[in-house]
């Protein structure tokens, strides 16, 4: 289903396990990048590596150990550091400071939380490449200096999506704006919510301006105490603002919604908001609020349920490949994951939920 590694040690430990366990996906997602960044950007990867190191200084500033980990992936996996830097950079790198490439992640994530639940759910379904299917690894990380994390991510990606021991999680979505910095990579930021033991402590991070490119990060916290979460962060290089409602359920897709952001000159360049993105997220709306009228269970398997969804098709929640749009907008569902943050349990569909199936991992 998808290669599951069990990291420990020093971050230098923990990146050369990652990187030598999981060559093969390294080497997918190197390929993968090359391609786009030319693709999209005429960029080789001599200056792909080349936009990377200018984040260093801020990872480095964040945390020191990030930098080591992804030194140890290179290591293990037989490449040079700014192989790696490049692919954790690889949202800035071919998404930020919009000129004339039109496209982004897709991603439809949804947060149940009280008072509509006692638990605190979250998930999405993360729509990209079909070929980074092959990429996909479920990293285990234990530090002994960070709460233990259970993530979903590319090959040689030291942070995406997933949740800790201590109770929170994290879901992202990712926004095409006209805004950049040299500050923390999108993917870098998602491990440090990972690496976080509270939700103060996650946006203390993440706050500011930190963030290189714009993104929505949904992050979920229980306490462990029977409390629990959810707020939707617009992070940019212009700051940050909780964005969505507060009666116990949150969506996002691909478009932005702060409109404090966009005071400050941040503009969004999704050209397929109305297509796409804004479709998606007002049916997921609509079949939460479905669920609530029928007075029907708010839980994982509601959930499956509304990621399985094929409204509007191709550009569904469950997502296909669409043929009639440009090659750089072709896209489809490449793995499905909700996070019962109270319960501590995870469920992984890899593909599109409407051809394969959730396990617990």
């Amino acid at each position: 289903m998808i290669k599951k590694l069990i990291l420990q040690g020093s971050a230098k430990e923990i990146g050369r396990q990652h990187g030598s366990q999981a060559s093969e996906q390294v080497m997918q997602s190197l390929e993968t990048y090359e391609k786009l960044f030319y693709g999209y950007k005429k960029l080789t990867w001599k200056q792909a590596r080349e936009v990377a190191l200018r984040h260093v200084n801020a990872i480095e500033k964040l945390d020191h150990q990030l930098i080591e980990e992804m030194e140890g992936v290179a290591e293990g996996a037989g490449v040079d550091f700014e192989d790696i830097l490049a692919l954790n950079a690889r949202s800035e790198i071919a998404l930020a400071d919009y000129q004339d490439s039109n496209f982004s992640d897709g991603c439809t994530a949804i947060a149940i939380t009280s008072p509509l639940i006692e638990d605190t759910i979250i998930g999405q379904n993360w729509d990209w490449k079909a070929q980074q299917k092959n990429s996909l690894l479920l990293l285990e990380i234990h530090k002994s200096s960070k709460p233990i994390v259970k993530m979903v991510t590319e090959g040689g990606m030291i942070g995406k999506i997933g949740f800790n021991s201590n109770g929170v999680g994290v879901c992202f979505n990712a926004l095409l704006t006209n805004k950049s910095s040299d500050t923390i990579p999108i993917h870098i930021g998602l491990r440090a919510v990972l690496d976080s033991y509270s939700l103060s402590e996650a946006i203390s991070k993440i706050k500011g301006g930190n963030i290189a490119a714009a993104a929505s990060y949904l992050i979920g916290y229980d306490d462990q105490k029977g409390n629990g979460t959810a707020v939707n962060v617009e992070v940019s290089p212009v700051g940050i603002d909780l964005v969505g409602e507060n009666d116990g359920r949150l969506v996002h897709t691909n478009h932005l919604l702060s409109h404090s952001l966009k005071k400050k000159g941040l503009t969004d360049m999704n050209e397929f908001i109305f297509e796409d993105s804004m479709l998606r997220k007002k049916r997921a709306e609509q079949l939460i609020s479905r669920k609530i009228m029928n007075k029907e269970p708010l839980n994982m398997e509601a959930f499956k349920e509304w990621f399985s969804d094929q409204f509007n098709a191709p550009n569904s929640i469950n997502h296909f490949e669409n043929e009639f749009v440009p090659e750089h907008r072709r896209m489809e569902t490449v793995f499905s994951i909700i996070m019962n943050l109270s319960k501590k349990k995870m469920l992984l569909c890899i593909g599109k939920p409407s051809e394969s199936y959730y396990e617990e991992v």
